[in-house]
């Protein structure tokens, strides 16, 4: 094998590596239960995801492990939202002996050198949550976006059907470079084929909090018999809820006032919304689903398996969540953590 600039960089710290990376697809088809170790770079650990996150994949790694006949043992390491720093880290999870390496990439850019590195050497890489750009990693596993905002705007019509209300939604749409904002954008109009609601307008957000509430506003006062607010990604929520303030529109379900409510991902800024029935419906941008995803991944590489992903990765589905069932629903993180 050829060694570029960037192994030169750290041949040393992996050499034996090298003189053992012939029999690594030896070990992993092997059927006994062996410990195995799987490298996992997180890009930062900036918020109580990135902590369910490592929860999950460990508790799956246990029930899936113990299953299939592996010990997974993690090394993790956190990159601190820095691409050079993912970088060596990555290099010091392949130096550290791992069998496997999963990141969540910083950089999606940057990410590919990272992958060149492992697969030369025949260690499986897979990308978790952002894809990478460049060199492709032998799987990807993240959320399916289209799926979540489709089974939103399913279960949205029924209970505006149940209500006899039809909905005239304002569209509070993502970045439109970004594939997750398109395809939700997509499983949102797709929701609206049952007729229930139709879009009036469509406003663009570029994810900047302070557009969602400008342009709430602004679509609010151009559209004052809008009944219904979508939102690509409730990251922005306190935005939102300022901008039915000063509308005079932020009231529960059941009071006159209500303007009703569907988004995606239910992170922690839209919980309790949700719990006091101001948000009518959500999709989960889901933590625990996505680790069970990754983990089963994991085990079918490290045994020399296919992962039988689709042309767009391994892609777990949201759950919907409504006021009625967030108390009960298990593995919701952003109420857990």
């Amino acid at each position: 094998m050829v060694l570029n600039r960037n192994h030169w960089k750290f041949a040393v710290k992996f050499y034996l590596k090298l003189l053992l990376a012939v029999t690594i697809v030896i070990s992993m088809g092997a059927a006994n239960a062996e410990s195995t170790q799987v490298g996992f770079s997180l890009d930062s650990k900036e918020s109580s995801l990135q902590l369910a996150w490592v929860t999950f994949l460990r508790s799956e790694s246990e029930s899936q492990g113990a299953a299939a006949g592996l010990e997974i043992k993690w090394d993790i390491k956190f990159a601190n939202a820095d691409s050079e720093n993912q970088q060596a880290n990555i290099e010091d999870l392949i130096a550290g002996g791992s069998d496997l390496i999963l990141a969540r990439a910083y950089d999606s850019g940057a990410i590919g050198t990272s992958i060149g590195i492992a697969k030369d050497l025949g260690i499986p890489f897979v990308t978790f949550d952002r894809g990478s750009s460049g060199v492709q990693p032998t799987a990807h596993v993240g959320g399916d976006s289209y799926d979540q905002a489709l089974v939103t705007g399913v279960a949205f019509s029924e209970i505006l059907a149940e209500a006899g209300v039809k909905g005239q939604c304002i569209e509070l749409q993502g970045m439109l470079t970004d594939i997750n904002a398109v395809n939700r954008s997509k499983g949102w109009a797709d929701g609206a084929k049952s007729g229930q609601y139709e879009v009036l307008v469509q406003v663009p957000t570029e994810w900047n909090p302070r557009l969602f509430f400008s342009g709430l506003t602004n679509a609010l006062k151009a559209h004052p018999e809008a009944n219904c607010v979508f939102a690509a990604s409730d990251f922005a929520f306190p935005s939102i809820q300022a901008a039915l303030v000063k509308a005079g529109r932020w009231a529960p379900t059941g009071d006159a006032k209500h303007i009703w409510l569907a988004t995606n991902d239910l992170l922690p800024v839209a919980v309790r919304a949700m719990e006091e029935s101001y948000i009518d419906v959500s999709t989960t941008w889901d933590a625990f689903l996505q680790a069970k995803e990754a983990v089963r991944v994991i085990i079918a590489l490290l045994k020399g398996e296919s992962p039988n992903c689709g042309e767009n990765g391994c892609l777990a589905k949201g759950r919907v969540v409504t006021p009625a069932t967030i108390g009960t629903m298990e593995n919701i993180w952003s109420r857990d953590y």
